[in-house]
């Protein structure tokens, strides 16, 4: 099924330049473009979409505004901001954006996009440039999503655990999963969500409980697994041995 897409910006060479990048990606079936949020509802008012790819700074509402707008749709469509500035992206993830691309647009990062919203995209370990946007002191971090090796629930955030150290993203655990779920990410408990491109060991404890170990050598740690997450990790990891046996000569 091809994409329908959006675009909004009101700088007319950013929207020419990201509406001719859509059109040339092979899961784009049809492209229309808006220079405001005001154009932009029209046109949503008007036809289904499956995605708006919108810039945040713009005059009257703003693309952070718009996706405000957008989530009380019965039906709204996917949201992707593309933007030259990178301080709105905690704002952007908590209202729930599939991704955030800054200008001068990539292709290769417009393509990741994509490959997140075509339904034919499926399951893919997380690539070097998918980033999460963290915050500490005011300064906004773009953190990798393949160096997350696990994830910690704390109340309504996500602590996400990296060989270097910790981020606290203002994420609930439960959103974060299913964002997440494209990457292999595994939920194991209900505190924690695994990638399992990271996972070394799964054992059995003596009591008879299950834990998977992240990583290796001293910096490996061990997760508890609950007995209704085992049997969902396990098909997982079968399956992961399995796609790496037929990918062998």
């Amino acid at each position: 099924m091809s994409l329908r897409v959006l675009a909004v910006d009101d700088e007319p060479p950013a929207l020419d330049e990201l509406a001719y990048l859509l059109r040339a990606d092979p899961r784009v079936g049809e492209v229309r473009t808006a220079c405001d949020a005001v154009g932009a509802l029209r046109e949503l008012e008007a036809a289904a979409y499956d995605v708006v790819f919108l810039d945040i700074r713009m005059p009257g509402l703003s693309g952070l505004d718009l996706a405000k707008v957008l989530a009380r749709f019965a039906e709204p469509p996917a949201v992707v901001f593309v933007t030259a500035h990178e301080d709105a992206a905690v704002d952007a993830f908590a209202l729930r954006a599939v991704d955030y691309l800054l200008k001068p647009l990539r292709k290769e990062r417009l393509s990741d996009a994509l490959g997140r919203l075509h339904p034919a995209a499926g399951n893919r370990p997380a690539a070097e440039g998918d980033t999460v946007a963290v915050e500490l002191g005011g300064v906004t971090r773009f953190v990798a999503v393949a160096d997350v090796r696990f994830v910690e629930a704390q109340g309504d955030y996500a602590r996400l655990h990296t060989a270097a150290g910790s981020h606290l993203l203002r994420v609930p655990m439960a959103q974060l999963e299913q964002r997440w779920a494209s990457f292999n990410f595994v939920r194991v408990h209900r505190s924690f969500l695994v990638a399992a491109a990271h996972i070394t060991e799964l054992r059995v404890e003596p009591g008879g409980g299950h834990v998977v170990t992240v990583g290796g050598g001293p910096a490996a740690v061990s997760i508890p697994v609950s007995r209704r997450h085992t049997r969902e990790l396990k098909d997982r990891l079968v399956r992961r041995a399995r796609d790496v046996g037929r990918s062998q000569p």
